[in-house]
Parts: structure tokens; C-alpha cells; sequence
């Protein structure tokens, strides 16, 4: 797997590109082989923090009437992100890329990856017919995030102000460290000691430094928690639930 990370790293990859698949032939093919699915990351967002390398699969699963022989898989997104991989294996007419993004390497000093990715596929069947598809598929390539919560005092008196802070954070591939996720909009939940089910109380929205504070009326037992949904940069966060005794 490689990332490249530059313009003029990228114009190169697009060159090799160019002489592997011939202008006409680009986002095109030969014969009766098609692509018929494309998966990544078992169908969810491609989230990378810090400091773990994250390991993920993209399969592509194609037909034609003799079979299918192989299959050359990559990725592209923002900041002339490219990834590819050595390390794909075919069974059946499903072919299976597997990559593995370390984020101490392979996006260092640039949160500018972040965002919508897609698929790449260039498809051989075994009588000599392929297809190559570009943008196969999209999918999100995302910084991973942390939300908190604290809800105070505890116990409090039932009718009294119950103050609930917390913070939402990202990580930052600039510097490998989280940082506060500012101006965005999270949902202050409430489930009520014996129930499941969590209710929004009102949408709090984070402050210059990611963190977030708010007011509520103390009306019976249970738990509070801050609850983000995610943008196409950053996955959904939830809290762990932090739990009031209302006297």
C-alpha cells in the first residue's frame, strides 16, 4: 500500500495510470465482464485515528461468462490522496483488495484526506474481456472523534438546574493529537432509570475549543449523554451515559 501525497506525486500516479489504461479504453472495457458490487470496509466509513494503524478490505465482485482471473484495485480522495495495494486475492468473481493505513505514515501533516473517497476497478476475466470502472464506489474516509459528558451536581434536588458539560473532539493528522471539534451541533439526550430508550432534550452546539455546556431541569432519575451525528470528515460520537440520582 502506498499513499501519495503531493500534486506533483499525484500527476504521476495519474501518468502511470494513463499508460496502463489507454485514453479510449478508460471507464470503459472489452466483452461481456461487468461489475456488479462493490464493498469497503464491510459497508461502513473507513475511520483512522492517531496513532493505530487501521486495516480495511474493499471487494469487488464482477461477472462474465468465463470466470473471473483478477482484478487491480485503488482508492483516490481529497488532498491527492492515493492508496494502493499488492495484496489483493480473487475467489470466485469476488476480488479482494486488503490496505492498511498508518496514520504516522501515511497521513502525515495532512487532515486535507479527510472527506469522500472512491473505488477504482480495473476487472480481467479469464477469456481476455475486462472492465475498468472509475468511482466504482464512494465512501468516507474519516478522522476519528470522541465525545464526553458530565452532568452536575450529583445527587440533585428534583426542580433544581442540572448543568451538563462535555466535549467533542477530533484527531488531527497534523500533529497526531485530538483536538476540540468547534461550532458543531450535538444532541443533549436523556433516558429516563428503568427505560431504553434515549429522548433529545435540546441540540447544544460546541464552543472555540470543542466543548459544550448546558442547562436542564432535574425531573427524575437517569442518564445524560451528548450524542453527535457526523459529518462527511468526521464519524458519529456518543457519550458514555452519565447517570443522576434525583432526590
Amino acid at each position: 500500500m502506498r499513499m501519495r501525497t503531493s500534486a506533483a506525486v499525484a500527476i504521476g500516479a495519474l501518468a502511470l495510470t494513463a499508460l496502463a489504461v489507454p485514453a479510449a479504453q478508460a471507464d470503459g472495457g472489452y466483452g461481456d465482464t461487468a461489475i456488479t458490487k462493490v464493498t469497503v470496509n464491510g459497508g461502513k466509513n473507513v475511520v483512522v485515528g492517531t496513532s493505530l494503524a487501521k486495516k480495511f478490505t474493499v471487494s469487488v465482485t464482477a461477472r462474465d461468462d468465463s470466470g473471473i482471473a483478477a482484478a487491480d484495485i485503488s482508492l483516490h480522495g481529497p488532498g491527492f490522496g492515493y492508496l494502493d495495494t499488492s495484496s489483493t486475492r480473487c475467489s470466485g468473481s469476488t476480488c479482494t483488495a486488503t490496505f492498511t493505513v498508518d496514520p504516522k505514515v501515511d497521513l502525515m501533516y495532512s487532515n486535507d484526506y479527510a472527506g469522500t473517497w472512491y473505488v477504482d476497478a480495473w476487472v480481467d476475466a479469464r477469456d481476455g474481456d475486462y472492465i475498468w470502472t472509475q468511482k466504482a464506489r464512494s465512501f468516507k474516509f474519516q478522522r476519528a472523534a470522541t465525545q464526553s459528558v458530565n452532568a452536575s451536581p450529583e445527587p440533585v434536588r428534583k426542580g433544581k438546574t442540572l448543568t451538563v458539560t462535555g466535549k467533542l473532539a477530533r484527531a488531527s493528522w497534523d500533529d497526531f493529537k485530538y483536538h476540540g471539534y468547534t461550532a458543531q451541533s450535538v444532541r443533549l439526550q436523556f433516558c429516563k432509570k428503568g427505560s431504553k430508550t434515549y429522548t433529545t432534550v435540546k441540540t447544544v452546539k460546541t464552543n472555540s475549543t470543542g466543548s459544550l455546556k448546558t442547562t436542564v431541569k432535574a425531573s427524575a432519575d437517569g442518564y445524560w449523554r451528548y450524542s453527535f451525528a457526523g459529518t462527511a470528515t468526521t464519524p458519529a460520537a456518543t457519550s458514555a451515559a452519565d447517570f443522576v440520582d434525583v432526590k
